[in-house]
């Protein structure tokens, strides 16, 4: 039974079985054989890296050099002062007596406004501060008046009160001789106290008339030099109506036309001082850091040299650079404002370094790498690198190369990804 058993034939699951293993088995052996072609097809397109020509890169050497600590930058011409020309009041143009770019004297009239509304306004507090002038002139004059007439009744006072005073010493002398009855000398005595109490009563009447006449002039001078402050100050706001120069200088920006109306707080002109003049110059946001207020600068002008000094930073950054402003040591060559000028800021004294040129690969790489080439010189591999300062066109090494050392330089946009490169 086994044998006849062992030689039955076989079942359609157990052949379908057997057919299904060998395909299997051809199919991961063709898979297998694919990818190697492919690994071996890269392999021959790329066998040492991206392909790059020599021509179309830049290669220095690393140097070992004098670093100076030197920024080169195009700087700009400014005036060394400006004044800023804005309107105090509203008006319209009645007159522009200059032309935009004209040099004017300090108290020149420039442009001439005129206000309809300042007008009424100014005619009617000048005939307010009249009518008030007037009557203070009129209490002025009542309270002198009162002044006079007091000084006419106390001198008839005082003149009645000595006639009465001699009277009654005759009395006396005459009463003492028997001659003046004793009823008649306290007629006298009492004529006496009556004429020196009606002439202190006058005093006292004169003192307190007058105090309140002058408690009102001086009111009313109080108001009057107030209204005459008010009217001052709209005669100096009406004379706002009139621009004038304040120093003397070069007039820029005056665009103002006849007839056009301005509005108060309007920007007029400039006026930019002669012959005097500051650099203004845009930096890296890189060098912020590094430089301060009176680090001196060089400038080549005309065959002569000027030396400068940082005045003022602005650290706002714009786009990745913040402006420095440069004052004269002595006085300036003969510029034009907006005028480009080249010149040389130091930020530090010159020291010993390795150097590569400050080329196109910094800005795609941060100075954090770069492709530097093997021994035979077909081959570029990224290396990272430690790189510091940056001035006068160089960029100091700090770590990762060494004098001699072949780099490229020149930008990484085109095969930033790469690992290797392979010069040809």
């Amino acid at each position: 039974m086994s044998s006849v058993l062992s030689q039955a034939p076989m079942t359609g699951a157990a052949m379908d079985r057997r057919v299904k293993v060998p395909v299997r088995r051809w199919r991961l052996a063709l898979g297998a054989a694919a990818l190697l072609a492919l690994a071996l097809l890269l392999a021959r397109a790329w066998p040492s890296g991206v392909p790059v020509s020599r021509a179309d890169v830049e290669i220095a050497p690393a140097r070992t050099g004098p670093f100076h600590d030197v920024v080169v930058g195009r700087a700009t011409a400014q005036p060394l002062q400006s004044v800023l020309l804005d309107a105090t009041e509203d008006g319209r143009v009645e007159q522009v007596l200059v032309k935009d770019g004209e040099r004017v004297e300090a108290g020149q009239l420039l442009v001439a406004l005129s206000s309809t509304q300042r007008a009424q306004e100014l005619m009617a507090r000048s005939s307010e501060a009249a009518q008030q002038l007037a009557n203070f002139s009129t209490l002025r004059a009542a309270w002198m008046q009162a002044q006079a007439q007091q000084r006419r009744s106390l001198t008839e006072a005082g003149f009645e009160l000595e006639r009465v005073r001699r009277l009654h010493q005759r009395n006396r002398e005459l009463a003492a001789t028997g001659f003046l009855s004793p009823s008649a000398l306290e007629d006298s005595v009492d004529k006496l106290a009556m004429a020196e109490r009606l002439y202190a009563q006058l005093q006292a009447d004169g003192r307190e008339e007058l105090a309140v006449r002058e408690q009102s002039v001086q009111a009313m001078q109080r108001a009057v030099a107030d209204l005459n402050r008010r009217l001052e100050a709209m005669r100096a706001a009406s004379e706002g109506l009139a621009v004038r120069a304040p120093v003397a200088g070069r007039l820029t920006g005056l665009t103002l036309q006849v007839g056009e109306s301005v509005r108060s707080g309007t920007r007029i002109a400039r006026l930019d001082s002669l012959g005097r003049f500051k650099l203004e110059l845009k930096l890296d946001e890189f060098h912020l850091a590094r430089v301060h207020e009176g680090l001196a600068a060089e400038l080549l002008h005309e065959g002569r040299r000027h030396g400068l000094h940082v005045a003022r930073i602005d650290p706002q950054v714009k786009d990745g650079r913040f402006s420095v402003e440069l004052s004269f040591d002595a006085d300036p060559p003969a510029l034009q404002v907006g005028q480009g000028l080249d010149l040389r800021l130091t930020l530090g004294q010159a020291q010993d370094a390795l150097l590569l040129p400050d080329a196109g690969f910094y800005a795609d790489t941060g100075g954090a790498w770069a492709f530097v080439l093997d021994a035979d010189g077909r081959h570029a591999r990224r290396r990272e690198l430690r790189l510091g300062r940056r001035a006068d066109g160089v960029v100091e090494v700090l770590g990762g190369l060494q004098p001699g050392e072949q780099v490229v330089v020149s930008p990484y946009r085109a095969f930033a990804n790469a690992s290797t490169l392979e010069l040809h």
